[in-house]
This record gives C-alpha cells, sequence and structure tokens, in this order.
C-alpha cells in the first residue's frame, strides 16, 4: 500500500483549559501524550509519516506548513454543543481528509437526546427517555421509577454514579439538579433497563448507495456488508456491587486496570447476530463512518431483548484500556493493526487507495 503523510490531531489532557470551578471530570475524555505517541508509533509502523498536532484554532497554520494526505482523527474538543464536531469542520473548509464520522453524525451523536431520537424515529429499540431543562418539568406518561439521570452531552461515564439510578420524584429532581450545576446542560433521564452492558465496535464502511435509514428489506444481509464486527466487551461488575452497580467515570478512569473484562462476552449466537445487526443499523443511521462502538443493555427482566444506549463514533484508542483496542486485541487485531485498519477504511472512502 501507498505510504501517507498522516496529521494526528487530539485534545491533550494537558493541554486542556483550566478556569475557577471547573468539574474535576471536565477533560476525562481528552487523551494523554501517552495514547497520542502510540497512535503516531502505530502509523510509522504501518510505514506511513506520522506527526501529532494538537487541535485548535492553530491547525489553520500548522496543517498547511505539514501537507498532509490525510489526518487521523480524535479530537474531543473543549466548549460548546457540539465540540467534536470543531476539528472536522475547520478540515471540511481546509479541504483535508479525515479518519471518522463527519460533522453532523459527531454533533448528533454527542448528544444523547438528539440521537435517542433519531433512533426512536426507525423503531430501534432504546429505553423511554425524556430530557429536562429545568428541574420542574413534569415527568411524561411513559416514564416509570426507577430511571437513569445522566448529561445529555459527556462521555467516559461523566456525571454517572450509583446516585444515577433513581427510585423516587425526590432523588430524580435532586440529580436534575447535580447535572444541571455540575455540567452546565441538559440532564437526560431513561427508564433503567436492569441488566447486563454490552458494547460493540466495529471498523470499516457500509457498502453501496447508504442513506441514513434502515433498508425497506430489514433481513437483508447487506446492512452488515462492510463492517468488520469486533467481539463483545462485557465489563464483570459482580466485586463492585456495593459500590458502583453502573460502569461509570469512576470505574471507567481510575480504575480501569483492576476490572475484569469479558471479551467475547458469553452470548447466545442468536442474540450476538441481533446485537451486530443492531449495531450496523444504529452505525447507518446516524451516518457513521469508518469506526464506531455501541453500548447496550440486555433487559434481565425480558429475556435479555437488548436496549441500545448510544453510539460513540469516536471511541478511545489508548492501548492496553480502551473497549475498542480490548476488543480488537481478543480477535487478534493488536493496537497497530486496528490503527491502521482506521486508516486503511478512510483512505478507501476518500479513494486514495
Amino acid at each position: 500500500m501507498k505510504k501517507f503523510r498522516v496529521a494526528v490531531l487530539a485534545n491533550l489532557k494537558a493541554n486542556a483549559p483550566k478556569f475557577e470551578g471547573m468539574p474535576k471530570d471536565l477533560w476525562a475524555d481528552l487523551d494523554s501524550e501517552k495514547t497520542v505517541m502510540a497512535l503516531v508509533d502505530a502509523l510509522k509502523a504501518g510505514g506511513h509519516h506520522a506527526e501529532f498536532f494538537e487541535g485548535n484554532l492553530s491547525l489553520v497554520e500548522t496543517l498547511p506548513a505539514y501537507k498532509p494526505d490525510i489526518c487521523f482523527n480524535i479530537c474531543e474538543g473543549h466548549f460548546g454543543d457540539g465540540r467534536e464536531a470543531h476539528i472536522p469542520s475547520i478540515l471540511e473548509m481546509m479541504r483535508l481528509p479525515y479518519t471518522g464520522s463527519k460533522v453532523m453524525t459527531l454533533a448528533l451523536a454527542l448528544d444523547k437526546p438528539m440521537t435517542k431520537r433519531i433512533l426512536t424515529y426507525h423503531d430501534l429499540p432504546t429505553p423511554p427517555f425524556q430530557s429536562f431543562e429545568r428541574v420542574d418539568e413534569p415527568l411524561t406518561e411513559d416514564m416509570s421509577f426507577p430511571m437513569f439521570v445522566k448529561p445529555s452531552r459527556e462521555g467516559t461515564g461523566m456525571g454517572v454514579s450509583k446516585k444515577s439510578i433513581v427510585h423516587n420524584e425526590t432523588e430524580l429532581r435532586e440529580q436534575i439538579v447535580y447535572v444541571h450545576e455540575r455540567y452546565q446542560q441538559t440532564a437526560l433521564v431513561e427508564s433503567y433497563i436492569e441488566g447486563r452492558e454490552v458494547t460493540i465496535g466495529l471498523v470499516g464502511n457500509l457498502e453501496g448507495p447508504v442513506s441514513r435509514r434502515i433498508p425497506e428489506d430489514w433481513d437483508s444481509p447487506r446492512i452488515e456488508a462492510g463492517l468488520t464486527f469486533l467481539p463483545p466487551m462485557e465489563v464483570d461488575l459482580k466485586p463492585y456491587e456495593q459500590t458502583d452497580e453502573v460502569y461509570g467515570n469512576r470505574l471507567k478512569s481510575e480504575i480501569p486496570e483492576e476490572l475484569t473484562y469479558l471479551i467475547p462476552a458469553p452470548l447466545e449466537k442468536d442474540l450476538l447476530d441481533e446485537l451486530n445487526w443492531l449495531t450496523a443499523a444504529v452505525f447507518r443511521v446516524m451516518g457513521a463512518l469508518d469506526v464506531s462502538r455501541v453500548d447496550f443493555r440486555l433487559d434481565a427482566h425480558n429475556n435479555f431483548k437488548p436496549y441500545i444506549l448510544e453510539i460513540n463514533p469516536l471511541p478511545g484508542l489508548t492501548p492496553g484500556i480502551s473497549d475498542l483496542v480490548m476488543e480488537a486485541g481478543a480477535a487478534g487485531i493488536d493496537h497497530t493493526a486496528l490503527v491502521n485498519l482506521i486508516l486503511e477504511a478512510a483512505l478507501k472512502r476518500y479513494k486514495l487507495i
């Protein structure tokens, strides 16, 4: 394969803005220098020339000087409702190719209520929900306790803890206030699905004409054509049942190396096939590209019926820790190979190879 000049774009935690009163976990989504350099090294191991650039407005000057053939984008952004779409917007203005999903998909996927509206429109299973801009908004008729409360536009389990599961009006309103005050954003409230949490990653792109809708023939195998599904992953939370009922920021960011990961998760073949199909369906209707991870809850009270929680079109790529990386490893795909598979998917999409 031809060798390319690749600009690795990311936002380092060390370079993030600091200000008085900011939540301690505000920059939990951002990457360490170790993660970014692992990407650079992986691309170099693939035979490419690669260099890191901080994803901010300086790119307008630094990228033309570097003259990349393509950018490997993992920028999370800093501020605003569509922060994950900021750098891709700049790249499109500069007419530079980049890996991963485009502007609209990144903005929609970051907004969890908007994602759920799209899933609901397409009759894809997601828990009943309501978004709260004000703490005193009345509950709609389809909502019943227990419920789950979280920020509308955060990742890495930010704002999620055992207290996120609420059982009455008092707990609900307290948690909505917590989200509003700590994260300055709308609170998403969902019906709580008790059961196992499973995530499925994929690499590739849908083949043939693709529109943001489910094909008329729902049984068509072509809905999955072009996608490589990674083994499903489940986190064993039994050791933490007394302290953590949910896979939140404390477990994801503070002690990920202490957790037990089940890869592949023990699933019946029919259920795994359904999860893969749903993953492809979410990937399609959201307009995702190159790589994604879709998270599910399996209803313990309804024959493990899967409910879609969200799609992450910018999944973490930290060696040995990130879900997608561990799933790929279980399939015999090491970190270097995974990074280069993502790059290759983008290069093919832009017809550069």
